[in-house]
């Protein structure tokens, strides 16, 4: 790839990192909810669950699953549920739990939830496929590796940005903590929001191949 080529990925992958999207919106509600441990856990586990659409794209797996309308609509409506019932079990959790003990997602759990909601969300193989290949440089062969080494740096750039966005809820988290029926209300409306997100998910249609 020529240096002119790989400066314009940079730089479109450091704006789209920077604008916010489903993922940053998800480890903030996870930060709020759970605290910094459950959010930066959250994050590493959408970079790995990102990650598993950069390895497909790059084995040409992605393509094949957006190309079939079955598959595409199966893969989103299991990521979509999955959102939701995580939504609907944080609420939960809100609900039964004492105002003072209103407390944390673990990092474990936050992590493997992390990397389910991203890998099974059919809309992030679509981006990757839509975004990536119009730098791939045909002249120096091995496009998929040329794809998995663009997602890689994709992905962090976008955990970076993620990272950046759990400190500062996490910050104001730590702010609001002394008042555990705000807190209780603060993990609930995460779990509102996380359920939202699902349900945009579902609505998500398959991109025009």
């Amino acid at each position: 790839m020529s240096g002119a080529n790989f400066s314009l990925f940079l730089l479109a992958a450091l704006v789209i990192a920077a604008v916010p999207g489903p993922g940053i919106f998800y480890v903030a509600a996870r930060t709020l909810s759970g605290g910094r441990r459950a959010g930066i856990a959250s994050t590493f586990g959408t970079a790995l669950g990102g990650m598993v659409h950069v390895v497909a794209g790059g084995l040409g797996v992605s393509a094949i699953v957006l190309a079939s309308a079955q598959l595409f609509t199966g893969l989103k409506l299991i990521g979509a549920l999955y959102l939701i019932w995580l939504g609907i079990k944080t609420i939960r959790d809100a609900n039964d739990a004492p105002p003072q003990e209103a407390g944390s997602t673990g990092p474990e759990r936050a992590f493997r939830d992390g990397i389910l909601v991203e890998a099974l969300n059919p809309k992030t193989a679509a981006f990757f496929l839509a975004f990536i290949p119009q730098f791939l440089d045909p002249a120096a062969g091995h496009a998929g590796l040329q794809f998995m080494a663009l997602g890689l740096i994709s992905v962090s750039l976008n955990t970076i940005a993620d990272v950046i966005v759990v400190v500062a809820a996490s910050t104001a988290r730590a702010h609001l903590v002394r008042r555990p029926v705000f807190v209780r209300r603060l993990r609930q409306g995460s779990g509102l929001f996380m359920a939202g997100l699902g349900i945009s998910l579902a609505l998500a249609r398959r991109p025009n191949t």
